[in-house]
């Protein structure tokens, strides 16, 4: 079973309406045993990171939070998915808003576009631009170098280690577009709005 966990923030349903379409039925859930027990996990999200850490951080009474079981997921080895928020989570911290902790499944900061003096560069970055893979990336396996995937941001994620980037894109400057740590696996665009590539995409994650 694939979860998609809900905590209040995102568009859950064109991620499992998306996953749905490929043949890959999925679970809407915030019940934190049914996301310990998945076979993979999604973490979507739209909205600021420090009132999503919030909801993440409630929990009843001997279940634990949400993010309990987000991380003790991450520790079996599944496949793990983060997309635009959801990917921004995994990072140690935030300077959305102020600082804000994060899960740290993925030691780095994430960090807001500075482009004073340059009107012609938008805040947020929103629309299509070109993605490209960095190696040969099970994730983006059929997929050509600089294919065009939709983002909604206006802070990316700048991980410690170089390594955990799995894909780049050029908003102003080169940001991790998506990244890559053992069974942990997650996308800044979204897939479930970015036509075939974004279906090719899930599709390769649900067949990891």
């Amino acid at each position: 079973m694939i979860g998609i966990v809900d905590y209040g923030m995102g568009n859950l349903r064109s991620v499992q309406k998306a996953l749905e379409k490929l043949g890959h039925p999925a679970e809407i859930t915030s019940d934190p045993a049914i996301i310990r027990g998945a076979d993979r996990l999604i973490l979507p999200g739209v909205g600021a990171f420090g009132a999503a850490m919030d909801h993440l951080s409630h929990g009843e009474a001997g279940e634990g939070t949400l993010a309990d079981a987000v991380r003790a997921f991450a520790e079996t080895g599944r496949p793990f998915l983060g997309i635009c928020l959801g990917m921004q989570l995994l990072l140690s911290e935030s300077e959305e808003l102020g600082i804000h902790q994060g899960l740290d499944l993925v030691p780095g900061r994430v960090v807001r576009f500075d482009f004073d003096g340059n009107p012609e560069l938008k805040i947020p970055h929103m629309g299509w631009n070109e993605l490209h893979p960095v190696g040969d990336h099970p994730l983006f396996r059929g997929l050509d170098d600089g294919v065009r995937v939709y983002f909604v941001h206006s802070y990316y994620c700048r991980p410690e280690a170089p390594q955990v980037v799995a894909a780049t894109c050029h908003h102003g400057l080169e940001f991790c577009a998506a990244l890559s740590r053992d069974n942990l696996f997650a996308t800044q665009f979204h897939p479930e709005k970015s036509g075939a590539a974004g279906l090719r995409i899930l599709d390769n994650f649900c067949r990891l």
